[in-house]
């Protein structure tokens, strides 16, 4: 038993008391381990994280009215009154000719059902803001969210020429049914499937003829195809059933329909019109084509085959890599059974394998992290050190991963990253414990069951500040704002729950093993061998406990280390600790730091260093859309979109495409926020490019996509295309890289505007990917009823209106009954197209007056040959013209482009007067025309304006804490000193590895901040403990740095290793390079920087005191 009386123990060293000798203790770490494996099995695995964000589209028809009679009676109430919604950001709204599309976009993290239940409060309780013959039609409200883009793609392709798009189209349809089943999906749709109608071409002349007009046929037509139960029969003790009228079934009862009489003799539909049931007049097509590469997607043929695309969306919550491979499994099954032999199902898309593999890869690079620390803590203290050091880290990251999974985080890249990262953070406290409890063992005077609460509790108050000091840094990150908040919150909330479980470990299971592995051998040698002690220069020097350990009953030798240590900073810091004779030195050692981060500051400013948002990442696809002038007919849109795919066919890295004229290709979230899933339209077009996995080729997607831009542009080109390129951004998307709003009082002024500003876009070097949202000029008939006339003819314009509608745009008069049919049929009355080439066969055709006369429309109607009207937008409240680009060069970040645009802007007028800029909002009170910049800048000025305030409160939480703890206002200030040392690692090292500067470097500068200060807290808290115990101060201040060495640097160390794992990842990698040099950098200049500073505050108040 010691002599002396027991010392009274703070709260860590209670704690390591407790659980030392618990059988408890062994229990709870099983079953924190167990939760750990628990969480990794069940928690849903994505590539990225889930951000949520509601948008939803509301769409109000006003047949017949102009775009500016649209935008003024119903677009801009309707924004004012969305505009007042709880939780709404932003409320954009188009008007166009007959109708308006307003876009909804709520804060990012609002609840979507709460959201969408706001919305249609709002639109339903106000019903009645229009009068309700006006014409304005109800509003259809469309909601959409990430849980909306679909996590797998099926493409249904065939090489038989027999077979058409009808044919996949009916697979596709049976195969809607049968993946419903499988649990978890949410909503299933098929791209390209043409429509099934039963097409009533009328003939006008026959019509004509037999003295009928389309009103007849519409009359018909509806009348016989309807069918009610008209009750029951009551007889005999029976009931029986009635219904009456049957509904049509097959073409061949429509044709069979008598539509009139002439001459006495019945006149049959099929007399006046061709009836077949078919596929519609193609509106859209869709194709798959193969690329070198098609092999690694399991295609044999080459070419180009029609093709429908099955989408697959699912539930929230669930896990994308289950659904997936369930659905894929699925198909399996089905093949050969409702997958004819000759139908090719191709996976043209699959998130589950994406997210699955990147989750399993950062896993192994978790567990490769782990060990290497293990090893690095074995070679600086030895195997049973970096067993109980390696077991707490283990101990550490399972429980966290649990914590992870119960907070609402999934398995994805930025969550794991989280963990590797705080690695070396992590492993620090552990490190920490095992030395110091060494060190008391070394020490004597204890039995190791006495020791080691006393160890505990001695390191544990500096312990437990260094920690919380880390998470002040880091956590504010949490409430970072915009998309990139939530895509960014799971590093510090994950970092900061990992260090708080370390700090528990570290106090209670940490001294529960220590005293397990070391009991044995300290207690044989403690006979033999009594604390050993050298003379140093300093004073007594505890041998190190690795030597003691590891002799094991072999003689013990003194280790040179620490007085390899105490000579090295002796020389290093000890002219810096000579009072006023190292006055000189000192102030050459601020002035050169102060150099040191100016020329490294200077480093961006000479684009050394590149500033960014976020790098491209290394994906397996990328978009191609493409843009045809108004007016274009679809025929020409598909011959624009084939070269390109030709062109694309010749790419080495290509698998597959699939190409998608007047439709829409399957949103992923970068179509989601830029709204691709309302491209519809005869000159609109995507194509999806699908790449060989990213192991099986050497140039990255965003190589090869900077590479296809020009070739692509050029084809394009020919046909007045615009092609742009669009790669799956990194982390949130915007609208566009680049985006201009022009606002004005005048939208024609605004459009002139617009059109200059773009000029300049596309003159701007590495400026890509021009367009704005003025559409192209295109003609534009109106036909204009001789209301006078009209009416002496017994006339109606509505009934002009109807025929015209009729024979142009076709109208569903009534529907076929199917039994197996899955979609509503049409009977779709309309003119033959090749009779809807010219408007003069057109007002050939005749309606009915009212007194039962056919007249002609050509009587009735004059065409007016005008432009097709302007689009207009608006966006929160005011008219807008957008212009789009991007930046692809050199520098690649959109940031430059935007302030060489801005700079060139600034001594240029435009539209005869100068243009106003803004950079942050909306302007206010414009008496002219004004530019506000958006896209990329704005998502990354918000970032860095959160995360700047976020660093702030940062310092200021460690400060206080700092204050709490040494009870003075200048150590704090002493040990948050370093901080700007970390920026002499981190901005060379981005220039020496020709990296970008991105968000993800700004964290590691915000944690590197946390480690920082950790470093100063336990030179400092030393400084202080040997000056109390007598020490002289020059003295403290030397062993500070060669005692703390080496639980920093292998701190250091251990994050610097965590970090190499990251170094690989295109997005993270700026947090790597941070860490790593800024951490080497900053770690060995705290080490004499911190203890001169200490010394330089503090020198009279200690020396004098001696």
């Amino acid at each position: 038993m010691s002599t002396t009386a027991e010392p009274h123990l703070g709260l860590s060293g209670a704690i390591a008391k407790k659980f030392l000798l618990s059988e408890i203790t062994p229990l709870l770490a099983l079953v924190g381990l167990l939760m750990g494996v628990f969480a990794v099995l069940i928690t849903p695995r994505e590539e990225e994280p889930q951000i949520n964000v509601t948008f939803a589209n509301v769409f109000i028809p006003f047949p017949g009215a102009t775009a500016l009679e649209v935008e003024r009676l119903v677009s801009s109430p309707a924004e004012q009154m969305l505009a007042e919604i709880e939780g709404v950001e932003h409320v954009y709204s188009v008007s166009r000719p007959g109708m308006a599309v307003l876009t909804v976009q709520f804060l990012v993290g609002q609840p979507r059902t709460d959201a969408i239940v706001r919305l249609y409060n709002k639109l339903y309780s106000n019903a009645d803001w229009l009068p309700s013959n006006l014409g304005v039609g109800q509003p259809i409200l469309k909601p959409k969210g990430i849980d909306d883009v679909p996590i797998v793609s099926l493409t249904l392709w065939t090489k038989d020429s027999q077979r058409s798009a009808e044919d996949l189209t009916r697979v596709a349809h049976t195969l809607e049914t049968e993946l419903k089943r499988v649990p978890g999906t949410r909503d299933l749709y098929t791209i390209g499937a043409p429509d099934r109608v039963v097409r009533v071409l009328f003939d006008p002349a026959k019509l004509a003829g037999y003295g009928l007009s389309l009103t007849d046929l519409r009359r018909s037509l509806q009348a016989a195809n309807a069918s009610v139960d008209a009750g029951a029969l009551v007889s005999d003790n029976r009931e029986i059933p009635v219904q009456a009228g049957s509904f049509l079934v097959n073409a061949e009862e429509i044709g069979a329909l008598v539509v009139g009489l002439h001459q006495g003799t019945p006149v049959y539909l099929a007399d006046v019109a061709e009836v077949k049931l078919s596929s519609d007049q193609p509106k859209r097509y869709v194709w798959l084509g193969t690329g070198p590469a098609a092999a690694a997607n399991g295609i044999k043929a080459k070419g180009e085959f029609p093709a429908v695309t099955l989408a697959i969306a699912k539930k929230p919550g669930e896990n994308a890599v289950v659904i997936a491979d369930q659905v894929i499994e699925r198909v399996e099954q089905l093949k050969g059974i409702l997958i004819p032999e000759g139908v090719n199902v191709t996976v043209t898309r699959n998130y589950g394998v994406t997210a699955n593999e990147k989750a399993m890869t950062l896993i192994a690079k978790l567990i490769f992290a782990t060990s290497l620390v293990i090893l690095l803590v074995l070679l600086a203290l030895g195997w049973r050190e970096a067993m109980i050091v390696g077991a707490a880290v283990v101990l550490t990251l399972t429980i966290t991963l649990f914590a992870s999974w119960a907070w609402g985080f999934t398995l994805n890249r930025v969550s794991l990253f989280a963990l590797i990262f705080s690695i070396g953070i992590l492993v620090d406290d552990a490190i920490v414990v095992v030395e110091n409890i060494h060190r008391h063992i070394h020490l004597g005077g204890h039995k190791l069951v006495e020791a080691i609460p006393l160890a505990v509790d001695e390191v544990g108050g500096p312990t437990i500040l260094a920690t919380f000091t880390v998470i002040a840094a880091l956590l504010p990150m949490a409430f970072v704002s915009g998309l990139m908040g939530p895509y960014m919150s799971p590093i510090p909330i994950n970092s900061s729950m990992g260090m708080l479980i370390s700090l528990a470990v570290a106090f209670a299971f940490t001294p529960w093993l220590t005293y397990k592995v070391l009991r044995r051998v300290i207690e044989k040698h403690a006979p033999a061998q009594p604390a050993l002690v050298t003379e140093g220069e300093g004073g007594q020097t505890p041998l190190s406990s690795a030597s003691l350990l590891k002799s094991e009953g072999k003689e013990l030798k003194q280790t040179e280390k620490e007085d390899f240590s105490h000579r090295l900073f002796r020389r290093v810091v000890g002219p810096f600790l000579r009072g006023r004779q190292g006055r000189s030195l000192r102030w050459l050692l601020g002035v050169g730091v102060l150099l040191l981060i100016g020329v490294s500051v200077s480093l961006a400013y000479f684009q050394l260093v590149v500033l960014k948002m976020l790098p491209f990442d290394n994906k397996s696809e990328f978009q191609v859309i493409v843009d045809m002038p108004e007016g274009t007919t679809l025929e020409q849109t598909t011959r624009v979109l084939g070269e390109l795919g030709r062109y694309l066919a010749t790419v080495e890295e290509v698998t597959d495409y699939q190409v998608y004229a007047g439709t829409a290709a399957p949103i992923n979230f970068n179509g989601l926020v830029r709204q691709y899933y309302l491209r519809a339209g005869a000159n609109v077009g995507d194509i999806q490019v699908n790449l060989v996995d990213k192991k099986h080729r050497h140039r990255k997607s965003h190589d090869i996509a900077l590479a296809v831009r020009a070739p692509l542009q050029a084809i394009g080109k020919q046909y007045q295309a615009n092609v742009k390129v669009v790669e799956v951004p990194p982390g949130p998307p915007v609208m566009s890289p680049l985006v201009a709003e022009i606002y004005g009082l005048n939208y024609l002024g605004q459009i002139r505007v617009a059109k200059a500003v773009r000029d300049l876009f596309s003159a701007t070097p590495d400026v890509v990917d021009v367009d704005d949202t003025v559409e192209d000029p295109a003609e534009r008939y109106i036909a204009h009823v001789d209301r006078a006339k009209a009416a002496l003819l017994g006339v109606s314009q509505q009934a002009v209106a109807a025929d015209l509608g009729t024979a142009l745009g076709g109208e569903d008069v009534s529907y076929l009954h199917s039994e197996t049919a899955k979609y509503p049929i049409p009977l779709r009355l309309e003119l033959p197209t090749a009779d809807q080439a010219d408007i003069a066969t057109v007002l050939g055709l005749k309606t009915r007056s009212q007194n039962g006369q056919l007249v002609p429309l050509s009587e009735v109607v004059d065409i007016e040959q005008t432009q097709r009207e302007h689009a207009i937008y608006h966006k929160d409240l005011l008219p807008v013209v957008f212009v789009f680009g991007d930046m692809a060069g050199k520098l690649d970040s959109p940031l430059y482009g935007m302030f060489e645009i801005l700079g060139t802007l600034r001594d240029r007028l435009v539209d005869g007067g100068q243009l106003e800029q803004f950079l942050i909002r909306q302007p206010v009170n414009l008496h002219g025309y004004g530019l506000k910049w958006d896209g990329e800048w704005q998502i990354t000025y918000e970032t860095f304006r959160d995360m700047g305030i976020a660093y702030g409160v940062g310092m200021i939480l460690i400060y206080l804490l700092v204050v709490a703890q040494f009870r003075s206002y200048l150590t704090p200030l002493i040990i948050m000193a370093p901080i700007p040392l970390t920026i002499i690692g981190v901005m060379p090292g981005h220039a020496l590895l020709h990296a970008q500067f991105t968000a993800t470097s700004m964290i590691g500068m915000i944690a590197l901040a946390g480690i920082i200060v950790r470093n100063s807290i336990l030179l400092v808290d030393f400084i202080n403990l040997e000056v109390d115990s007598g020490t002289p101060f020059q003295e403290a201040v030397i062993r500070s740095s060669a005692v703390r060495a080496k639980p920093i640097l292998l701190t250091a160390l251990a994050a610097m290793l965590g970090a190499l794992f990251i170094l690989d990842d295109p997005i993270f990698r700026g947090l790597a390079i941070s860490l790593i040099f800024g951490i080497l950098v900053s770690t060995l200049l705290t080490l004499v920087f911190i203890p001169v500073l200490y010394y330089a505050a503090f020198r009279r108040r200690f020396e004098s005191a001696t």
